[in-house]
């Protein structure tokens, strides 16, 4: 395991980072923001025009709107850093004085940053800090005296990016004209200029932040709803302990397909498993008498209200008819549509906020919040985990998972196979892992190089092995989210069928290979409909090996 995931009693979470009494803008113990307590934000193109080289003070001139937007970022008690590349430093095309001077006067006109974290080397020096390598974002939360997961980095090239996701920081492209477009469609959050990307940094931190509830709304029992696959339930698992934690009793309704990972989240007291027509995306006729059965066992709960979350593109007015007809009085969820009766709160969240956090504001909309020592990370009752089979050596293997439930997202067994030849080369252990479906692949690709686990595990003994791994090698599917929920490091090869930025591992160290701007983007397509899985089959094995030593502490090139 990479870090302490929960109470003993499985209804909270342990601490996981004690904080900080560091003197400066951040805010105290108790008090602090969710999801972060720093901005990290490169220089030129950033916070400056990019001149190139620059050591002249006289040069320097703020991009527009800056000063106003760091100096929000500061009232919002959040701590400010500059992470940047001086490879100036390593030509010789200015010196170290010089450079100070530089920043000196980008703190008279912009304010004073909490601290300032610099790459002098060149691309070829092969160094762990100059991005996208990771390392200034972890140096930079070491001097903040927060981590890495707590940081959001605002940037204007793909490299800024990277280097944010290969810490398990959020990362914000801003574009400029030198962006280039597979940057842009890689990016899984976007922002117009650095005051848009301020304007939304300080919106989902607020959105995630529980709104006051009438004295007598809130009592013992809320149902909360996930009706889906297994990773759509681990994502929703921090929203659900912010449920937790103010109410006596919750019981969770979830789907066939999703109730495997509904035994795995912390804070759930009951589980009532039922299919749910509008949401299973290859569904049974309606069936009248099992709506009606379903009602009646809602209504059995006795709940004092319901919170029901769903992924962007489904409805809850359907469910939310039927807890209406089993008598819950109040009712939550997330609408574009008019609910008319149906919600006593209707929520609403702009596209592309990553899923744990959608579900987060959701519960805050309805009066939950995560406890202050709890993380919004994914985590997993360890009570459920069965012990790792002994036979799988020491932890630190790589687990590579080409399947999925939906074939647009799997990876190539072709370029599975590939990939385990490349890793085990490399001198990784490999371990193959699959469902009882996917043996056929699992064993082609373990013929390649590594162990064959292909229907040897059940969801929670794969929990198990991924949460020893050194890094786990996936697509969008299920694993990812369990490498998450474990704090080990994503290689993530991702169909950009669904956005990355909503879908992609959440806030663990992660490397995003694949073609983000393939002509199945933003199609939701379970098959891939483009002949020859282009999004993927053009991955080059030796990136992921790269990948893997990048989230082991290396270095890395590139733009």
């Amino acid at each position: 395991m990479r870090q302490d995931q929960e109470d003993p009693d499985q209804r909270r979470s342990a601490p996981v980072y004690a904080g900080a009494g560091r003197a400066g803008s951040g805010p105290v113990e108790g008090t602090r923001p969710v999801l972060y307590d720093a901005v990290l934000l490169d220089r030129d193109g950033t916070l400056i025009e990019d001149v190139p080289y620059n050591g002249d003070p006289e040069k320097v001139r703020p991009v527009p709107g800056a000063r106003a937007a760091l100096d929000r970022l500061r009232a919002a008690g959040l701590r400010l850093a500059v992470v940047t590349n001086q490879s100036g430093l390593a030509r010789g095309y200015f010196s170290e004085e010089q450079m100070r001077a530089v920043h000196a006067r980008i703190e008279e006109l912009l304010g004073r940053f909490d601290a300032w974290l610099v790459c002098p080397h060149d691309d070829a020096d092969g160094c762990d800090c100059r991005k996208p390598a990771p390392g200034l974002v972890h140096a930079a939360a070491r001097e903040l005296d927060t981590s890495a997961s707590r940081c959001v980095l605002v940037g204007d090239i793909g490299r800024d990016v990277a280097a944010a996701m290969a810490a398990g920081a959020a990362g914000v492209l801003v574009p400029t004209p030198v962006t280039r477009p597979e940057e842009i469609a890689a990016a899984g959050w976007l922002a117009n200029d650095l005051p848009a990307a301020v304007d939304e940094i300080l919106r989902r931190q607020q959105a995630v932040h529980a709104v006051s509830v009438p004295a007598g709304e809130r009592v013992g029992t809320t149902l909360v709803v996930r009706s889906d696959s297994a990773g759509d339930v681990l994502v929703t698992g921090p929203a659900i302990r912010a449920v937790a934690a103010g109410a006596q009793r919750v019981v969770l309704l979830c789907g066939p397909r999703g109730r495997a990972a509904a035994d795995l989240l912390p804070g759930v007291d009951e589980i009532i498993e039922h299919p749910l027509p509008w949401i299973d995306p290859a569904p049974a006729p309606v069936d009248p008498d099992a709506m009606r059965t379903l009602t009646a066992r809602l209504a059995a709960v006795g709940a004092d209200e319901a919170v029901v979350f769903t992924s962007f593109h489904q409805s809850a007015l359907p469910l939310a008819l039927l807890l209406r007809m089993a008598g819950i009085r109040r009712i939550a969820a997330i609408s574009d549509d008019y609910p008319g009766a149906l919600l006593d709160v209707r929520h609403r969240v702009p596209v592309g906020v990553p899923e744990p956090e959608r579900a987060l504001s959701l519960a805050a909309a309805a009066g939950h919040r995560l406890p202050v020592n709890d993380e919004p990370v994914l985590r997993l009752r360890q009570d459920a985990l069965p012990s790792r089979p002994a036979d799988l050596g020491d932890p630190g293997y790589v687990v590579l998972h080409p399947g999925s439930d939906a074939s647009s997202r799997a990876c190539p067994p072709e370029l599975a196979a590939r990939i385990a030849g490349s890793l085990t080369a490399a001198g990784h252990r490999v371990l193959i892992t699959g469902g009882p479906d996917e043996r056929d692949v699992t064993a082609r690709v373990a013929a390649a190089g590594g162990t064959d686990l292909g229907g040897r595990t059940d969801l929670p003994g794969l929990a198990a092995i991924v949460a020893d791994a050194g890094a786990v090698v996936v697509g969008n599917t299920g694993p990812a989210h369990l490498a998450a929920a474990a704090g080990v490091p994503v290689v993530s090869l991702f169909a950009p069928t669904v956005p990355f930025g909503q879908w992609g591992p959440y806030r663990v160290p992660t490397v995003r290979l694949g073609d983000a701007g393939a002509p199945c983007r933003d199609t939701r397509a379970a098959s891939c409909p483009v002949p020859g899985h282009p999004c993927l089959s053009g991955i080059d094995p030796a990136e992921v090996v790269e990948a893997v030593r990048v989230l082991a502490g290396g270095g890395g090139g590139g733009r």
